[in-house]
């Protein structure tokens, strides 16, 4: 009789044995978690890891990497870490110094010596800036590279925080510049101000000067609700106030604030709406009917935000999705809009400027097939921006492009860290089971045979890919789609003999840890060695711990009987067996990843652990959910995952 999850060690029911592995700083569960990672390193160790930790470090480290920039102010600031500068510093520097090969940066904030002078285990979390020209930010910093983060005012004109400005203790916080002397602030305010899912749920304005306690309520969502956030377009000439209620991951209402009043926009609630200039863009999930038209799910629309807000709805088509093409990103620049397009697995780019009262459209010659990156360099003042090209053998390489012209200026590349002569990529498509036509790409050396001993790493998320059709498609009920889109490429791997079960390993982080933990307990005996990063895998509990109440759009409500019954058919905590056979696990996670809970892999490696299958497990304690603070902490990390995968796929 086969077995089903309510069957398994742990049924539904079942009281969980490994629940006290969940209380994230308790002594035993980091005495457990402090002997396994003994144990992994000891297993890992040796002189090839130490040879790959080192080689990891360098690359890390070296100065020859693209300092990636933001302008603001007529300076481009930029965050840095490197050997000598291990928590990182941030700095800045003009277009000119930039486009040198050794600029010439200034110093903004050293954060090792912040952290030493303060006690504090400070990592960057991100700047907002006062727009478009203010010489003031709110810096954000995380204790140990947690989402939760303190905010601070920052000077920079002198360089220093300032003394009496704005500041925020540690939680979820969201905050934007309204003025020089006003924020929107959504944060911990209290007992009762927080979402279940772990944010903010209350803002409100704050006024420079007054205690936060007596900032003036702005608005208020529901505790099931996700979250709530404010913002204002601080656009010369179009300046205007937003309020979000995010109900759901893929669903929020947006309101137009006037004079202290919210004016709901007509949109549906999984679709992303947001104003450019006098635009107003609608990114669309589902298919909207509007009068006697229908716009189909992942088109994005345009119209002008007066006439919107008159009732017109004479929307424009800026982008329909084909089959095979989706929309990557959107950005805006002084006088156009730069769309970045999937199309067959594959970047393009396509400019669109309203001239004389339409939209005129034009596709830019880009360079190479690979992954297009796109940021404005000044979405406010400037018609430049910087475009990133990346593809599997060429080393990234980042440009100064200009709207209507498809000449750039070529400014940095990161250094070739290996020779890309000997290998080759090759674009394949794999038959899932419900008949889709799954891409995939395979870089594997040029003289390489196909006779199945090639030690081979499947790497997948499981979300989003493609635009909303797919994501959609496998949703909640229907999530065993994005397994078995997963299984179907490893599946197709070993058919044509790229790989097989003994050299085939597979990895994925967060969702992917789900995806590659479900693709574990489903199919065994495809792979060999397995890497579960950053995972959620108990998905009867997934929804009470941190943040995970967010995703039950994305997954299901354990709670419902009704969703459990399919839910509780891949949650792969709950469909893990003494007596099958599984490939070897490495799991990875970090103590202070207060997003997705460590406890998923903490209880999934006892589990197994105790069933007698060969389990290795490591856990960082910082780092967040990238599972690394620091340089040096991602080269550990990174050096002990392609250890296992190299003694496992050799």
């Amino acid at each position: 009789m086969q077995k089903t999850a309510a069957q398994g060690s742990l049924g539904a029911a079942a009281p969980d044995p490994y629940a006290w592995l969940e209380d994230v700083g308790g002594a035993r569960p980091l005495d457990w978690v402090r002997a396994r990672n003994a144990v992994s390193e000891a297993a890992l160790g040796g002189p090839a890891h130490d040879a790959l930790r080192a080689r990891l470090q360098g690359i890390l480290d070296a100065k020859e990497r693209i300092p990636y920039v933001g302008r603001h102010g007529g300076y481009l600031y930029n965050f840095w870490r490197d050997a000598a500068h291990e928590r990182g510093i941030w700095r800045r520097t003009t277009l000119d110094e930039y486009r040198k090969d050794a600029p010439r940066w200034d110093t903004v904030i050293d954060l090792d010596a912040l952290a030493r002078n303060e006690g504090e285990n400070w990592v960057w979390a991100g700047v907002r800036y006062l727009e478009p020209h203010g010489t003031r930010c709110l810096v954000s910093l995380s204790r140990g590279g947690g989402d939760a983060d303190v905010v601070r005012e920052f000077d920079l004109d002198a360089r220093a925080f300032v003394a009496g400005g704005f500041a925020l203790p540690e939680a979820k916080s969201s905050v934007a510049w309204i003025d020089h002397d006003t924020l929107f602030v959504a944060t911990d305010f209290g007992p009762g101000s927080m979402t279940a899912s772990g944010y903010p749920r209350i803002v409100k304005e704050w006024k420079r000067g007054t205690p936060l306690q007596d900032a003036r309520l702005v608005f208020e969502a529901g505790v099931d609700d996700l979250s709530a956030s404010a913002r204002k377009d601080l656009t010369p000439g179009f300046e205007r106030e937003f309020v979000t209620r995010q109900i759901g991951f893929y669903s929020s209402e947006l309101f137009l604030r006037e004079n202290g009043k919210l004016r709901k926009i007509d949109k549906p609630d999984d679709a992303n709406a947001y104003a450019v200039r006098d635009q107003l863009l609608v990114e669309l999930r589902s298919d909207w009917t509007v009068g006697a038209r229908t716009w189909p799910q992942g088109s994005l629309l345009a119209i002008d935000v007066d006439r919107f807000l008159r009732g017109e709805r004479d929307f424009e088509a800026l982008f329909t999705p084909t089959a095979t093409s989706s929309l990557d990103g959107v950005a805006a620049t002084r006088s156009a809009l730069l769309l970045t397009v999937l199309d067959k697995v594959k970047n393009r780019l396509v400019e669109l400027r309203r001239e004389h009262g339409a939209w005129a459209r034009r596709e830019v010659a880009t360079p190479g097939i690979g992954t297009l990156g796109v940021s404005v360099l000044d979405e406010i003042d400037s018609d430049d921006y910087f475009l990133t090209v990346t593809d599997f053998l060429t080393p990234t390489t980042l440009y100064l492009g200009r709207v209507g012209s498809d000449e750039r200026d070529r400014l940095k590349a990161m250094p070739a860290w290996f020779d890309p002569a000997p290998y080759t990529v090759s674009q394949f498509e794999a038959k899932s089971k419900d008949g889709t036509l799954v891409p995939y790409f395979v870089v594997m050396g040029r003289n390489a045979k196909r006779d199945g001993t090639n030690p081979t790493l499947l790497y997948g998320y499981g979300g989003f890919e493609f635009g909303p059709r797919w994501h959609q498609a496998a949703l909640k009920e229907r999530r065993q789609k994005a397994f078995d889109d997963f299984l179907a490429v490893a599946k197709d791997l070993i058919r044509r003999q790229v790989s097989s079960p003994r050299h085939l390993g597979i990895m994925g982080g967060s969702n992917g840890g789900l995806l590659v933990g479900a693709a574990l307990t489903q199919r065994p005996d495809l792979f060999n060695a397995v890497v579960c990063q950053v995972p959620l895998l108990d998905m009867r509990r997934y929804h009470t711990l941190l943040a995970g109440a967010s995703w039950m759009g994305e997954y299901g409500d354990p709670d419902d009987p009704a969703q459990w019954e399919f839910i509780g058919k891949y949650s792969p905590y709950h469909n893990v067996f003494r007596d099958k056979h599984y490939p070897a696990v490495l799991f990875t996670t970090s103590t202070r990843d207060d997003r997705v809970h460590p406890g998923h892999a903490r209880k999934m490696a006892a589990l197994m652990e105790a069933q007698g299958h060969a389990v290795l497990y490591w856990e960082n304690t910082e780092g967040g959910h990238a599972g690394a603070a620091n340089n040096t902490q991602q080269a550990r990390m990174w050096a002990l995952t392609y250890s296992f995968l190299r003694r496992q796929l050799a």
